[in-house]
C-alpha cells in the first residue's frame, strides 16, 4: 500500500489534470454559445431524454439529465470523500480537522454576508444567497497544481480538506434550503431505501453493485419527492462501508473507481453544459445589478474575508496552528482559491433561480469572479512560495502516515 503522503500526492494529480479538462469544456461551452453554433449547443441541451420501466417514467431535458443524474455521481463521491477523511483521513482527529472546519464555516459565511447586504429586501434575489458559498474543488487544486513542488505538501492537504467540508456544506443547504413541495409517498420509499442499506451495512455486505441498486431506486424516490436528487449520492457515498469481513474496503475500491469519471467526465460534462454563456448583450451595467454584484462579491470578497477572519481568530484563541511550512501568504493566497466557485456555485445557481433568471444573472458572475479569484489566487501563492517560508507549529504534518491512516487515500 502507497504511503498516505504519496496517495495525496496522486489525488491531486488526479483532481489537477481534472481541472484543465474543467475549463477547457467551460471554454468549449463558450466559444459554441457565441458563434453560429449556437442553435445547435441550445438544441443538443433541450433534447428530450426518457427512461421508462412499466408506468414509471422520467422525461427530461439532457441538460437536467446532466444537473439531477451525473452531478448525483459527483455527489456519491463528495460522501466517499466525507466518510474517508472523518474516519480515516485528515479530518480523522480534531487536531487536524479543526483548521479547515474553521476556514471552510468563514468562506461558507462570509459569501454569504455579502450576498444579502447587496440583495437586502428583495426576497426573489435573496433565494441566490447559498450561490457564491461554494468552492470548486478541481479548479482550487488545478490552479494550486501549476505551483508544482513549490507549494508546501501540508497546503495542498489544508486546501483539499477545506473543500470538502465546503462540499459537505452545500450539501446541507442544498437539502435544507432547495427542497420544492414535498411528496410523501417518495420520501416514505426514499426511507425504506435508506433502511435498506443501513441494513446492508449491519450484515456486512461488501458487493457495491448490491448499494448501487438500491441507490439507484433512492435517487428515483429522491427525485419524485421534491428533494433534490444530488442528495440520494451522497446517502450511498456515507452508506458504503469503509472495511469488509475480507480485509477489502468497498469505499475505498469506488472512491478510486469514481474519480477519473467524475474529474475527466461528470465534472467537465456539467460545465459543458452549464457554462454556455451568450456574452454579445452584456454590458457594464449587468454587471452591476444586485444578484451579479452579491454572487462576484461574495466569491471575491467575501469567500477571502471569511476564511482568513476565520482562521485569524483560530489562531488567537489557540483552536489551531498554521499547516507546516506555511505562512499567511500562503494562507491568503488559498483563501483567494476558495473564491473559485464555478461548477458548484453554477449548480447552486440552478437551484435557487429559474432558467431565465439563472441565464443572465448568475452564469457571468460566477465565471467572471472565479477566474479572477483563480489569477490572483495563483499570483499570491507564486509570489509566496518563491520565498523561503519559515516552519512553524503546524497540525497537519506531511509526513507519511503523521495525521492520516496509511491504509487509506486522502
Amino acid at each position: 500500500m502507497l504511503s498516505a503522503l504519496s496517495s495525496v500526492q496522486q489525488f491531486l494529480k488526479l483532481e489537477s489534470a481534472g481541472g484543465i479538462v474543467l475549463c477547457a469544456a467551460a471554454a468549449i461551452a463558450l466559444v459554441l454559445a457565441n458563434s453560429p453554433l449556437e442553435a445547435y449547443y441550445a438544441k443538443l441541451l433541450d433534447l428530450p431524454v426518457t427512461v421508462q420501466v412499466g408506468g414509471l417514467a422520467i422525461a427530461k431535458p439532457l441538460l437536467l439529465w446532466v444537473n439531477d443524474g451525473l452531478m448525483a455521481i459527483f455527489f456519491m463521491l463528495v460522501g466517499l470523500e466525507v466518510k474517508r477523511a472523518v474516519v480515516a483521513g485528515e479530518l480523522s482527529s480534531l487536531s487536524n480537522a479543526a483548521l479547515p472546519v474553521i476556514a471552510a464555516l468563514g468562506g461558507m459565511t462570509g459569501p454569504a454576508l455579502v450576498y444579502v447586504a447587496c440583495n437586502w429586501g428583495d426576497a426573489e434575489a435573496l433565494r441566490g444567497w447559498a450561490i457564491p458559498t461554494a468552492t470548486d474543488i478541481a479548479f482550487a487544486l488545478g490552479v494550486l497544481a501549476l505551483l508544482g513542488s513549490r507549494a508546501p505538501p501540508a497546503l495542498k492537504i489544508f486546501l483539499l480538506a477545506l473543500a470538502i467540508i465546503d462540499d459537505l456544506g452545500a450539501i446541507i443547504i442544498i437539502a435544507v434550503f432547495y427542497t420544492a413541495e414535498l411528496s410523501l409517498i417518495a420520501l416514505i420509499l426514499a426511507g425504506i431505501g435508506v433502511a435498506a442499506l443501513v441494513l446492508l451495512n449491519l450484515l456486512g455486505v461488501s458487493h457495491r453493485a448490491t448499494y448501487m441498486l438500491v441507490g439507484v431506486a433512492i435517487w428515483v424516490c429522491v427525485l419524485k419527492s421534491g428533494i433534490h436528487a444530488t442528495l440520494a449520492g451522497v446517502i450511498v457515498g456515507i452508506a458504503m462501508p469503509l472495511d469488509a469481513a475480507d480485509g477489502s474496503s468497498p469505499a475505498h475500491d469506488l472512491e478510486e473507481a469514481l474519480h477519473p469519471w467524475v474529474a475527466f467526465g461528470v465534472l467537465p460534462g456539467f460545465a459543458f453544459a452549464n457554462a454556455g454563456l451568450g456574452l454579445t448583450d452584456i454590458g457594464l451595467s449587468d454587471l452591476l445589478q444586485p444578484i451579479q454584484l452579491g454572487i462576484g462579491l461574495g466569491l471575491f470578497v467575501g469567500k477571502q474575508l471569511g476564511v482568513l477572519v476565520s482562521i485569524w481568530v483560530a489562531l488567537r484563541v489557540g483552536l489551531a496552528a498554521l499547516p507546516g511550512g506555511t505562512n499567511w501568504r500562503h494562507i491568503y493566497g488559498v483563501a483567494l482559491l476558495t473564491g473559485t466557485g464555478f461548477t458548484m456555485s453554477l449548480f447552486m445557481g440552478t437551484l435557487a433561480f429559474p432558467a431565465e433568471a439563472y441565464d443572465t444573472d448568475v452564469r457571468v458572475a460566477v465565471l467572471l469572479a472565479s477566474v479572477t479569484s483563480a489569477i490572483c489566487g495563483y499570483l499570491v501563492l507564486r509570489r509566496a512560495s518563491s520565498q523561503r517560508s519559515p516552519i512553524v507549529a503546524h497540525s497537519m504534518d506531511p509526513r507519511p502516515n503523521a495525521n492520516v491512516s496509511s491504509r487509506r487515500p486522502i
